[in-house]
């Protein structure tokens, strides 16, 4: 944790200036409506217009953390480079999810950089909302930050069940709730028309199957905002870092799914990990609100943190590239056997 103090009576003690959250709101607008721009004209992505953006969106939350380090001292910049490696990490899972939904609605490829945006615009604004509303209650509740480690615990139990069973590599888009209120309440041509949400046919308003891609993006990033928020929270009390590490993690997430849309389906421990993580900054919290009571309760400083995340990360990537290896070979096999 930061050693800013907590004070309930005024207020968390932030970073975060009237101007810096006014500078870092209006930049982020600006980056959303570059990505607009750049995506008016549908088309597919190539892979070298993917790295140069990837680059871009990594470098740049790298440089602001340089800058926090250097401006608010290394307590601060640990705390923004934990908390934007975590937000980072839950975000390539939502991108998987992204990923499946995409090839659920068998989205044109012309499209999918549109429906991305749209699904990244939305997840900014869920999780503004969550950030004020955890900070509002870091205020208020006493118990707030064991009731984030709850959360946090129960998710990761959740994560780690559905990679048991291997629920979390199913999408069934027919049994999403937003896409079965949408169909009731009006009717779906069964063909896109560009990135057009509705169009009239036959003299009637229409959706078009990209309005339910969208529809469902967008209720998949309510789920990953309650999930994201408590667990940067973990990390920093400062609600103007927690924003910054969500903004970056979320901004470069369109240009990144093409560079990732391969690998993806190699880390197939990714959730395990993502489960260890959660359910270690859940007992994080649940160690920070113990010792706000009893204060021979020992907490884990953010260093020791970033380490734990670090180290399970590299981890689950190199065990996830030596099984998907393992079970290529394993295929080739079969396949030379056959013939």
């Amino acid at each position: 944790m930061s050693d800013l103090p907590y004070l309930a009576a005024t207020g968390l003690q932030s970073v975060g200036t009237p101007t810096l959250w006014g500078v870092t709101i209006a930049a982020v607008i600006a980056l959303l409506v570059l990505d607009f721009l750049v995506t008016r004209k549908p088309h597919e992505v190539s892979m070298r217009e993917a790295l140069g953006w990837s680059a871009f969106y990594i470098a740049l939350p790298l440089a602001f953390g340089a800058w926090i380090w250097a401006r608010f001292g290394s307590n601060q910049g640990v705390e923004y480079l934990t908390g934007y490696l975590v937000e980072k990490s839950l975000s390539v899972d939502n991108l998987f999810v992204f990923m499946l939904l995409l090839a659920a609605f068998a989205v044109p490829a012309e499209l999918a950089q549109r429906a991305l945006l749209y699904g990244i615009t939305g997840a900014l604004l869920l999780r503004a909302v969550f950030i004020a509303i955890g900070a509002a209650a870091l205020q208020t509740l006493d118990f707030a930050f064991l009731l984030f480690a709850i959360i946090l615990l129960l998710t990761a139990a959740k994560l780690l069940r559905d990679a048991v069973t291997g629920h979390e590599q199913e999408v069934d888009i027919s049994k999403m709730r937003s896409v079965r209120l949408l169909r009731k309440f009006m009717p779906v041509t069964e063909e896109y028309h560009g990135p057009k949400m509705v169009v009239r046919l036959s003299g009637r308003r229409t959706l078009t199957p990209f309005a339910l891609v969208v529809t469902a993006l967008l209720a998949t990033d309510i789920v990953f905002a309650v999930d994201s928020v408590p667990a940067v929270y973990g990390i920093t009390e400062d609600p103007y870092l927690v924003f910054a590490t969500n903004a970056f993690a979320l901004l470069g997430l369109r240009a990144l799914y093409f560079v990732l849309h391969a690998a993806l389906s190699r880390l197939v421990h990714l959730s395990y990990g993502l489960a260890i993580i959660l359910a270690f900054i859940g007992v994080k919290l649940g160690l920070h609100w113990a010792h706000g009571i009893w204060p021979g309760v020992p907490e884990i400083p953010t260093l020791a943190s970033l380490g734990v995340i670090i180290g399970v990360l590299v981890i689950v990537t190199l065990t996830s590239l030596r099984a998907t290896s393992k079970a290529g070979r394993g295929e080739k096999e079969v396949v030379v056997e056959r013939n």
